[in-house]
């Protein structure tokens, strides 16, 4: 493993290649044989899990329950809501056949010509379509609404280019999809789920993330209004990390989903629908993690406690578990997951490198001199600070270090992410800062498509948000030179 270590990329050298080298050798993920999809190996499944888990319950804790809509939508129903199939149509995974059979020249199976389907049906990219034709027997009177249902579920996405849980052609999601009576309703739903990903990246994850509007021509497809979260990784480039769509009527309109409402008219259904993906993973890796392997927040650790004995003989193995037991048995009381690594066919170097890789927030270490001494070696992955400390008041001070290290990891991101965002007016000084230092640029932009896809084109930076607490500021486009009320938030992204 230490070997193996040293093998890491540098993130200096090679950013891209040391998230690729992080992600395989810590045991998160690999390509398949499928091309363009990944397998989530266990280690990175834990990870996924913990997100899962807190998600949950704060989508529980905000009135949602969870359902589960089907993984094929009849091709008919994306021709029903024009902006929503334009933006999906070259994504999309068709089948159009239901059996196979034996090839009559012997080579292998072939699908059967006879076994057509009727009308197409895509692999879900997204499930707005199926939802709406479904919430359509379900709503009949304001009394039916809200309707608040998330699912948790893959979705297919045909990607040409593909990167470990950043971009692949099948991902992980929930998505949240709810009906209401107002408009005023649906909005505030729209930014309140929002405020449930904001507070998860930053309390969960120690991500700080900037909440914001879309552009009309980064907006989700079919939606009136995109709200996100935009956060910075360590290569100054932009993670668009969850999003947050108020879709008007549209798909009501779509799926002709009327209600009676109180006066005894008909109206049309108030829609929003939002989600986070596997993605997360890779804003976590890339946010945190060093040269010498993964930095992860305690909070979303698989492991928060490994304890490594250090012994000659079975005897000096035997007292020093059975301490090592007592202390474990103690810090689970607390809700502190932990794991001892008795294993004998590998050195202490390499268990030290392997959980240093595989970025447990905490590594306690005990030999013979710490068993007779009543202390304890104590390493804090997020600084790689080193203590020998005492056995006494140990689970105090380790559960107040991991709410610490929780902190630190935030902190030390925010201090970053603030030091990289830039503020300026012409749009010579807007590439100079994107080609010498990236991150986030705050600049005046006239409002047309125009001029933002000229700046694509030229600079490949995209309109991340118009942040929501952008003060009003008169000024100038940088391009244009046509007059902004305000400044929007640019860079170069994932």
């Amino acid at each position: 493993m230490a070997k193996e270590l040293k093998e890491l990329t540098s993130r200096d050298e090679n950013y891209s290649q040391w998230y690729n080298d992080l992600v395989v050798k810590a045991g998160l993920a690999e390509n398949s044989a499928v091309r363009g999809c990944m397998v989530i190996k266990p280690y990175g499944y834990a990870i996924w899990e913990k997100m899962q888990r807190a998600l949950d319950q704060m989508f529980k804790d905000t009135g949602h329950e969870n359902a589960y809509f089907p993984l094929f939508i009849p091709k008919s129903f994306f021709s029903k809501e024009a902006h929503h199939v334009e933006g999906f149509a070259k994504e999309c995974a068709v089948v159009t056949h239901y059996r196979l059979k034996n090839d009559p020249d012997g080579k292998g199976v072939i699908v059967d010509p006879d076994a057509r389907l009727e009308e197409e049906l895509i692999v879900r990219p997204t499930s707005e379509t199926i939802i709406w034709n479904t919430y359509k027997n379900w709503i009949q009177s304001y009394r039916d609404l809200p309707i608040l249902c998330n699912q948790w579920a893959n979705v297919v996405r045909w990607e040409m280019r593909t990167r470990l849980f950043l971009r692949t052609a099948e991902f992980l999601w929930q998505e949240g999809h709810t009906a209401h009576e107002t408009r005023e309703e649906a909005m505030a739903e729209a930014k309140k789920m929002i405020g449930v990903y904001k507070e998860f990246a930053e309390k969960w994850m120690g991500l700080p993330v900037i909440v914001g509007h879309k552009s009309d021509s980064e907006r989700f497809a079919g939606a009136d209004d995109t709200l996100t979260i935009e956060a910075l990784m360590q290569d100054g480039k932009a993670l668009q990390s969850g999003t947050s769509h108020f879709l008007g009527q549209n798909f009501a309109k779509a799926f002709d989903v009327q209600f009676t409402n109180k006066e005894g008219k008909l109206d049309y259904v108030w829609a929003t629908s939002w989600g986070v993906s596997t993605r997360l993973m890779g804003a976590l890796i890339m946010a945190h993690s060093d040269n010498n392997g993964l930095v992860l927040p305690p909070k979303l650790a698989p492991i928060q406690v490994v304890m490594i004995p250090i012994y000659k003989g079975s005897e000096e193995l035997a007292q020093i578990l059975a301490r090592l037991d007592e202390i474990a048995a103690e810090l689970k009381k607390r809700g502190i997951s932990v794991k001892i690594d008795a294993r004998d066919n590998v050195r202490t170097g390499f268990k030290f490198a392997e959980y240093e890789l595989k970025g447990v927030p905490v590594r306690l270490a005990m030999g013979p001199r710490d068993f007779a001494g009543g202390t304890i070696e104590l390493v804090r992955r997020d600084t790689l600070e080193k203590a020998t400390v005492p056995q006494q008041g140990l689970e105090d001070a380790v559960e107040r270090l991991l709410g610490e290290i929780q902190q630190n990891i935030y902190d030390k991101a925010l201090k970053f992410r603030d030091g990289m965002i830039t503020r300026v007016d012409t749009y010579d000084e807007f590439k100079r800062v994107l080609d010498d230092k990236g991150g986030f640029i705050l600049a005046h932009w006239d409002g047309s498509p125009e001029t933002e896809e000229r700046i694509k084109n030229e600079t490949k930076a995209t309109i991340r948000c118009i942040p929501v607490d952008a003060p009003a500021e008169e000024g100038v486009c940088i391009v244009s030179g046509k007059p902004s009320h305000r400044r929007v938030l640019f860079a170069r992204s994932y």
